[in-house]
């Protein structure tokens, strides 16, 4: 099939000379009539062909002379010459013959076109038989190359040259003092001796290394004459190219299956013992490196529950839990205290569930993902974590109208709270967010899937969508109920100090912004199967961090400083307050 190939290239040019192909313009000791005439093909020239047209290459013009074809060629005149020139050898039969320089596989082509053409004309016709077909040459001497002799050969035997056949059953000469003569197949009768070119340098003799009889037929050669290539002693391998190693594919080079280039199967591939030539494709679930003669089956990989990793989390989450619930039996033994009241009285509890709602999500991060983990992992945070915002935005916004706007705008402050304006604030910006993440859940339904891409050979057990516009959505949602909550509680950065809460808030939005960005950057340069770890250590980090900041102060004056947890504490550094303002 390859063979075939490599002459589709010269397809033009054939087809161009087939029904008018011009004879070559060649100096005339080229060729010689004759009542038979022999064509030689000689490379006396060499050219670096690139094949731009279907156009024959000019042989004289190149500047590349090859002593070697010149050699060949003198040859072949030389013999015919001395054939004609010989009373015994050839009687009442002149040999012609017409010479080419083949420099290129294009004017090799063209050669034998011009060769196969009829003896008056400069076309060749297409018979139905080609036992009747007579073309300008009887028999062909030449190329040299293997590579052109595959060009010309393809041709010459489709109509059946050379074929001398009928002539040399007629020859019956002496030469040297033996008889020369052929049956009826064309064989020689007598024997002959087997020669070899001994090169040494510039300079080479004949050998006789061996001779072959034919009654009865017998052949022997002597090896220990025969000197090889480079001196030396060992038969040299008849090959082109030698065995490729173990998955490596072989890529064919010229016209021939035996000259190959070795090249590795790539990753995901290997090469198949029945098929040296193709690297196959490995299986979905199933990888190979490079250079492999077989594929492996490809490691489950997911964060286990009994992982390390994943027992650290678990502590460290349910501990965060228990402290929530610690917290809110401290608050509810001391709800009628000033400091319960001060950060919110029953609205702790709320901001305390929410956080341990939210501080379930961490768990749907661990083990082989399900539907139902998949549903909860970041709606359980997204929504729970929006909820204590919105309390604590409310909280601050509060603070901020007591003491800065209900003396100054009395009205609208017992408007706002005869309505019972922080409880609608919280139940809305809630809603907003729960609907957010219904129609997240819905419209991009997070469901277990498996991912080959990343690493060859793991499958990655995952939650698919993790950044769809819902979940965006409600990160957005999220991180501008933030801001509001930033923004109330520097506006009550004055306020006094049981009162402010300034520092403490900015504490924590920090380190939720913080930790979520180092979430982002994470998610661009690592998709491995700890990323559900660092998920779930991020809500962890965030949950620690607005708990820490905004009830840990309050449990350390409960449970250390009581003196400071009076009614009296409290009306005092409100009058200070109160007395700042007033002054000039």
């Amino acid at each position: 099939m390859f063979h075939v190939k490599s002459h589709l290239v010269y397809l033009p040019l054939f087809i161009s000379c087939l029904f008018s192909c011009q004879e070559m313009e060649t100096p005339s000791d080229f060729k010689m009539p004759g009542d038979h005439v022999i064509a030689g093909l000689f490379a006396i020239h060499s050219v670096l062909e690139v094949r731009g047209r279907p156009e024959v290459t000019l042989c004289e013009r190149s500047k590349t002379f090859n002593a070697h074809g010149y050699h060949l060629f003198q040859a072949m005149r030389y013999a015919i010459e001395e054939i004609n020139n010989s009373s015994s050898l050839l009687p009442n039969i002149t040999l012609g013959y017409e010479l080419y320089d083949i420099c290129s596989k294009s004017a090799s082509l063209y050669a034998t076109l011009s060769i196969l053409s009829q003896p008056r004309g400069n076309h060749i016709k297409i018979p139905e038989n080609f036992f009747s077909y007579y073309p300008k040459a009887v028999a062909v001497i030449g190329p040299s190359s293997s590579e052109q002799t595959a060009i010309s050969a393809s041709l010459l035997s489709t109509f059946l040259i050379p074929q001398l056949l009928e002539e040399i059953k007629k020859v019956d000469f002496m030469l040297l003092g033996n008889s020369v003569s052929f049956n009826e197949n064309g064989d020689p009768f007598s024997g002959y001796d087997i020669v070899t070119w001994d090169w040494n340098g510039p300079n080479w003799t004949f050998k006789v290394i061996g001779a072959s009889t034919g009654d009865p037929v017998h052949l022997e050669i002597d090896q220990t004459k025969i000197h090889w290539y480079k001196g030396k002693k060992q038969v040299p391998r008849s090959v082109c190219s030698e065995d490729c190693l173990a998955g490596e594919a072989r890529r064919i080079v010229g016209l021939h299956h035996c000259c190959f280039e070795c090249v590795p199967c790539p990753a995901g591939t290997f090469l198949n013992s029945s098929d040296h030539y193709l690297c196959h494709p490995c299986q979905k679930e199933e990888w190979s490196p490079e250079g492999s003669q077989t594929c492996f089956n490809r490691t489950i990989e997911f964060l286990a529950w009994h992982h390390p990793v994943s027992l650290v989390l678990m502590g460290a989450n349910t501990l965060l839990l228990l402290l929530l619930a610690g917290v809110a039996s401290l608050f509810a033994w001391h709800l009628d205290t000033p400091v319960v009241r001060s950060a919110g009285g029953r609205m702790c509890f709320l901001m305390l569930g929410s956080l341990a709602g939210a501080g379930c999500s961490p768990y749907c991060f661990l083990g082989e993902p399900t539907p139902l983990t998949c549903l909860l992992r970041q709606s359980l945070f997204a929504l729970g974590f929006a909820i204590f915002l919105s309390c604590l935005t409310i909280r601050s916004f509060q603070l901020v109208v007591i003491f800065k706007l209900s003396a100054k705008m009395p009205t609208l402050y017992h408007s706002w709270v005869q309505h019972h304006g922080p409880k609608i604030f919280v139940v809305m910006s809630s809603i907003i967010q729960l609907l957010i993440c219904i129609m997240w859940l819905v419209a991009w339904t997070p469901r277990p899937t498996k991912e080959y891409k990343r690493f060859p050979e793991l499958v990655v057990l995952e939650c698919s969508k993790n950044s769809s516009p819902g979940y965006l959505l409600s990160i957005l949602y999220t991180w501008l109920l933030s801001v509001s909550c930033f923004a109330c509680s520097y506006m009550g950065k004055d306020l006094p100090e049981n009162y402010n809460e300034a520092k403490c808030i900015t504490f924590s939005l920090l380190l939720y912004f913080i930790s979520w960005t180092g979430l982002a950057t994470t998610y661009s340069v690592y998709r491995g199967k700890y990323l559900p770890a660092i998920d779930a250590l991020v809500i962890m980090s965030s949950l620690s961090g607005v708990f820490s900041g905004y009830f840990l102060p309050k449990c350390y004056i409960i449970l250390c400083r009581p003196d400071l947890n009076t009614t009296e504490y409290f009306q005092a550094s409100i009058h200070d307050y109160t007395q700042r303002c007033s002054s000039p």
